[in-house]
């Protein structure tokens, strides 16, 4: 790009002249951009800032916590406890909701995060990331409950997620397209590098995790043998597979270059619909793809059409090139109506 495109120009043209989102989602995304160079910050010392390792606790789901998980979590909390219009946080290292004491009468958003998505990694020197979702609070002229947070995807008001890797990355929709904005670490301003990120509807890449393939459900043993056939097999082209462990990271090569992502319902814990939590990585995740012209699903459904139930609900997971995400779709919905009919 000739000009210089900075994330807070690139928000007030959002806000002035095409008029996607008002002056207080301007200021909560720019704050939360803040949180992320500070969480960039910590995630670029590694060993020389002491971060690096488990923290001795658990979170809500059970999982180990690693130090730079509780830490990202805090910066996030403390970036945003200024009150605004923010009424309250949740995240998913965290039991229930943060209520922001809001100086304003009523605050009129909601944030919702996975503070470092792909911790597993850190101690490898993986790319990693911070995933986040903004909805409006339904009702303002009542406290903030749990409540609120349990609204469709579709309700989001913007999306996004930061990146830690060899660059640091701000991948960001407020409804209009997906934008992706670099960290200039020397000037520390976040920079447009691209507008109008477009998935190409085809691919020659999954991303699945295939030690799991033994737990699967048909639908899902039925796409993978297909690709894993190659040319000589139904699909007649060669595929390649990637995993990083790392959500963020998977979705982002998506994003670059177009590819599927699947973590689906599998035997292990047959009472839960998934493992990936809806309200903090497959809703923000299915806003940006969606907008990005690539498609999301649980299998069966599209994902952003789903209202959780509870805080932590999980789900099924198949996103990115738009033509594969609807063949494992079908799939699922022809097993579907096979055993229906017995």
């Amino acid at each position: 790009m000739s000009q210089r495109v900075s994330l807070t120009q690139y928000l007030v043209e959002q806000q002035r002249e095409h008029g996607h989102i008002p002056a207080q989602l301007r200021l909560l995304i720019e704050v939360v951009a803040r949180a992320c160079k500070r969480i960039a910050i910590s995630v670029n010392k590694g060993a020389l800032g002491e971060v690096l390792g488990t923290a001795g606790s658990e979170n809500v789901q059970g999982e180990v916590q690693k130090k730079l998980d509780i830490i990202s979590n805090e910066v996030l909390i403390e970036a945003n406890e200024w009150g605004g219009h923010l009424a309250g946080m949740a995240s998913e290292e965290m039991d229930s909701i943060h209520v922001v004491p809001n100086r304003y009468p009523q605050g009129e958003y909601l944030l919702m995060f996975d503070p470092l998505d792909g911790s597993s990694n850190i101690d490898v020197n993986v790319s990693i990331g911070t995933i986040f979702s903004v909805l409006r609070k339904t009702d303002t002229q009542r406290g903030v409950s749990e409540e609120d947070f349990l609204q469709a995807g579709s309700q989001q008001a913007a999306a996004g997620y930061c990146v830690y890797g060899p660059q640091t990355t701000l991948v960001l929709t407020v409804g209009d397209g997906v934008a992706m904005f670099t960290l200039d670490r020397e000037q520390g301003s976040w920079v447009l590098t691209e507008e109008n990120v477009q998935i190409p509807a085809d691919t020659k890449e999954f991303a699945i995790n295939m030690s799991n393939m033994r737990h699967w459900d048909t639908p899902v043993k039925r796409y993978i043998d297909e690709c894993l056939a190659g040319k000589t097999g139904p699909r007649g082209k060669d595929f390649n597979m990637r995993w990083i462990a790392s959500m963020v990271a998977d979705v982002h090569r998506i994003l670059c270059r177009g590819g599927i992502f699947m973590y689906p319902w599998d035997q292990r814990e047959p009472d839960k619909p998934g493992k990936l939590r809806m309200l903090y990585e497959a809703n923000p995740m299915s806003f940006l793809i969606e907008q990005a012209g690539g498609m999301s699903t649980n299998g069966r459904q599209r994902i952003l059409d789903l209202k959780p139930g509870k805080l932590h609900e999980r789900v099924s997971v198949v996103l990115g090139s738009k033509n594969e995400v609807q063949r494992v779709t079908d799939y699922h919905l022809q097993h579907d109506a096979e055993k229906a009919k017995g």
